[in-house]
């Protein structure tokens, strides 16, 4: 009886967490002129206009773009300091964790108002760096999470054993580190490149006109006037995400056979 009250629980919490996905993706496909449902009927018209309008393809050039920059300055700061932190020896290390950590802490709100004031004062507001430096800041965390993991329970005697053999350090990571961390490398890239494009607030602040992100396209469209073109917009996004997740699945998946 617990274990089928269990069961039933789990199903009516994924339910109500399938439900708004359950109505959106009909929508999109709706042949009414106006957000309704279900749909009198099913058309594509919706994902023409969507092809057709120009801003929609534009923001979503600015997100490839800053997603792209986000990825790269993640894990180009995000791997040195797992290392630094999982490898290094020095006292301040659990401080150094904690201060990595504090922008997933802080509310997005307040990182946002804080990034916007200080690009403003160095003119960097509106530009695809300033959006992308400041989702960096928030979605470097995350990178230095699943690396270090990853790290801790790494086995060093491998690298030991090709520095006893001549190999130098250098290719010792490119030979035997880099190939074992690999896997959590890419599984946070795709985060970092999830995250991106999901994000809206610090994207909110450091934009203007000409670098709205594909949020910042759908938020404004949701509060001048709601249409069936944003549940095109939503599912499309949704495609994405579950492509990306069900490629980290992959990636973790051969990790664990590795």
């Amino acid at each position: 009886m617990g274990r089928a009250l269990l069961y039933g629980f789990v199903a009516l919490v994924v339910v109500f967490l399938l439900t708004p996905i359950l109505v959106i993706i009909p929508i999109s496909f709706s042949a009414a002129r106006y957000m309704t449902f279900p749909p009198p009927g099913l058309s594509l018209q919706w994902y023409a206009e969507l092809v057709e309008r120009p801003q929609w393809a534009r923001a979503l050039w600015v997100s490839t773009k800053v997603a792209a920059l986000c990825v790269v300055l993640s894990l180009g700061m995000g791997i040195p300091a797992a290392f630094a932190l999982v490898r290094g020896k020095f006292r301040m290390a659990p401080l150094a964790y904690a201060l990595l950590l504090s922008p997933m802490l802080l509310p997005s709100v307040v990182v946002g108002l804080g990034l916007f004031f200080l690009f403003s004062a160095v003119g960097l507001t509106g530009t695809i760096g300033a959006i992308a430096i400041g989702q960096t800041l928030v979605i470097m965390p995350i990178v230095v999470v699943v690396i270090s993991s990853t790290l801790q329970g790494f086995d060093r005697r491998l690298e030991q054993a090709a520095l006893i053999f001549g190999a130098t350090p250098l290719k010792t990571f490119m030979l035997v580190t880099l190939p074992i961390i690999a896997p959590a490398i890419i599984s946070a890239g795709l985060f970092a490149l999830l995250l991106s494009f999901d994000d809206l607030l610090i994207a909110l602040f450091l934009s203007d006109p000409s670098t709205a992100t594909l949020s910042i396209v759908i938020w404004n469209n949701t509060i001048m006037q709601i249409s069936p073109v944003i549940a095109a917009v939503s599912t499309l996004l949704l495609a994405m995400s579950l492509v990306i997740l069900a490629a980290i699945a992959l990636v973790r998946r051969s990790k664990t056979s590795i």
